[in-house]
């Protein structure tokens, strides 16, 4: 593709699909998984990977912003589909959970490269903390949860409680975001 040109809604629909398996494949098996594995979950061949992200760090940058847009877009859609803010905020943190679990390998991955993972981080809390305070807000608003946490905190809460979950196979970090999502309720 020859930058600046926009791509064809096929080719961003199978670079979606691509992200999806690929993400999907780092939640359950880490960032190091076989890119056979994400050709086989994408339905493609391994070329086609490589064509589109031709080193894993580049895959991996490509599947964090993904996970990022993704997840700065459920935010208000969860807000008005969800039967409460607070249900909307649960929903959001679960979201979040799966990307912090592909996010802590990038790290690895890009350990050669402060600056782009720096600029990945400001990205990330750009995206992310509008979305989360304005869920936070909204279940404040509605009296679902108590109104003195800032987006900020929780987020890193959360990250915290998802550490644990990248070296231990039997830690379930979900459950520990549940006892603490559930501890905002008034």
């Amino acid at each position: 593709m020859v930058s600046g040109r926009v791509k064809r809604a096929d080719a961003r629909r199978n670079e979606e699909s691509l992200l999806d398996a690929a993400a999907a494949v780092f939640v359950a098996a880490g960032v190091e998984a076989p890119v056979r594995d994400i050709a086989a979950r994408a339905g493609v061949g391994m070329g086609t990977i490589y064509r589109h992200f031709p080193t894993r760090a580049d895959l991996i940058i490509a599947v964090y912003r993904h996970q990022v847009q993704a997840c700065a877009e459920a935010g208000p859609r969860l807000l008005r589909e969800s039967a409460t803010a607070y249900a909307a905020l649960g929903s959001w943190i679960g979201l979040f959970v799966d990307f912090l679990v592909t996010k802590h390998g990038l790290a690895a991955a890009l350990r050669s490269d402060q600056a782009g993972f720096e600029t990945l981080h400001a990205y990330f809390l750009d995206r992310l903390l509008p979305v989360c305070d304005q869920l936070l807000q909204a279940a404040a608003a509605a009296g679902d949860i108590r109104g003195d946490l800032d987006a900020l905190t929780l987020m890193r809460g959360v990250g915290n409680l998802c550490i644990g979950a990248e070296n231990d196979p039997g830690y379930d970090a979900r459950k520990l975001v549940t006892v603490l999502v559930a501890g905002l309720r008034q």
